[in-house]
């Protein structure tokens, strides 16, 4: 294990609050806040860390990370069980591409001990921070982007605005699959959806994942890195972004996404970007995203109910007979999730409605999509 405390501020948020006004079983007591003196995460199971470079963005960011500790430190811990580590906020460098560079050792390092990680921002292109730490493992991944944005502009320098084409487009490239949840169709050129649909990347636009919230679980539960800018929240629920919607997520939705992504088993690199402070009306989004971090804790709680799929008595087996094949679908006795098997007998994540779609003897379009990326 490394020392990384050089790499963060010799302040901690911590020691800048009265720790003993905190209930016992308030997170602020709870967490395990990291000193210079005291820099042990080796026990953790999730660590925070914060990150308030904005130079990628035209915003302030800069005290993020602690507004959003303060309302989280305030709820209630319900799963004692669960190591949760604060490491603190990386020190600010002389550019930002020196905080970008701490930022992506300290993410290698903590996900290299197996370790997942919060990432309290931030302007969005710290995403790729997030990338390269796998990609410096050389390690392969399904990435999930909540936004309502899908960012690929082409430009010189990297910003949140263009980080995804730096990410999909780099040679070698370490994405093997990568899902677009909430995108708004008038903001978005109809042309980057033909792209990413050409390399057989889902996008999933606002309407139809509120519709049906639970479409979005299994792209989850394959994910290894998430990230989520702020404006995918509709202005009434986060109201910090001047070129905000009226339309987007509601608060709960937001929690609901962020409880799914806890549960999934390989999600390590968790990144919450565009919030600033200087805009926010009663921290009222600052208060959203607490609460993100504590329902993506109680998530994370449901990690150790599931049973390897392996366990074929923890689970619930159906054969059916789509377009004259046998297709196995296998239902999680402990969480109600499902599963369906390839051609190849690889088991991946669905959904109850396409386990009816092939009951109807109808392909499930995700079974389709999936079969396209492996040909």
């Amino acid at each position: 294990m490394h020392d990384l405390s050089a790499f963060f501020s010799p302040l901690p948020y911590i020691e800048t609050i009265d720790k003993e006004a905190f209930h016992p079983l308030q997170w602020g007591a709870h967490v395990k806040a990291l000193t210079s003196e005291d820099f042990d995460w080796e026990e953790a199971d999730i660590v925070i860390v914060g990150c308030g470079e904005s130079r990628g963005a035209n915003a302030n960011f800069s005290d993020a990370p602690n507004t959003i500790r303060k309302y989280f430190y305030e709820l209630f811990v319900w799963h004692p069980q669960l190591k949760v580590v604060d490491a603190g906020n990386i020190l600010e460098g002389a550019t930002e591409a020196d905080t970008k560079a701490a930022l992506a050792l300290v993410l290698k390092e903590l996900e290299a001990a197996g370790k997942t990680v919060l990432v309290l921002g931030g302007s969005q292109d710290l995403t790729l921070e997030q990338y390269n730490a796998f990609r410096a493992a050389h390690k392969t991944i399904q990435a999930v982007a909540v936004d309502m944005l899908i960012d690929l502009e082409e430009t010189a320098v990297v910003n949140d605005r263009s980080y995804l084409m730096n990410i999909l487009t780099e040679d070698p490239n370490f994405i093997q699959h990568f899902t677009h949840i909430g995108f708004q169709s008038y903001f978005v050129q109809p042309q980057m959806l033909q792209t990413l649909d050409m390399l057989r990347f889902d996008c999933l636009r606002l309407g139809k994942v509120r519709s049906q919230l639970s479409i979005v679980e299994p792209p989850m539960r394959d994910a290894h890195l998430l990230t989520v800018d702020m404006n995918a929240v509709k202005y009434s629920d986060a109201p910090i972004n001047k070129n905000g919607s009226p339309n987007g997520f509601a608060g709960d939705e937001m929690c609901q996404l962020m409880k799914y992504a806890g549960m999934s088993q390989h999600l390590q690199s968790i990144g919450l970007y565009g919030y600033d402070p200087t805009l926010d009306q009663e921290d009222m989004t600052a208060r959203l995203m607490a609460q993100m971090l504590w329902y993506f804790i109680d998530g994370f709680s449901w990690r150790a109910q599931e049973a390897s799929l392996s366990d074929t008595a923890s689970f619930l087996s159906f054969h059916v007979q789509m377009q004259h094949q046998d297709t196995l679908f296998m239902k999680s006795k402990k969480t109600n999730r499902w599963w369906m098997q390839l051609p190849d007998a690889s088991m991946v994540p669905c959904t109850y409605e396409d386990y009816l779609c092939a009951c109807n003897d109808e392909i499930p379009d995700r079974w389709l999509r999936i079969q396209e990326r492996l040909s």
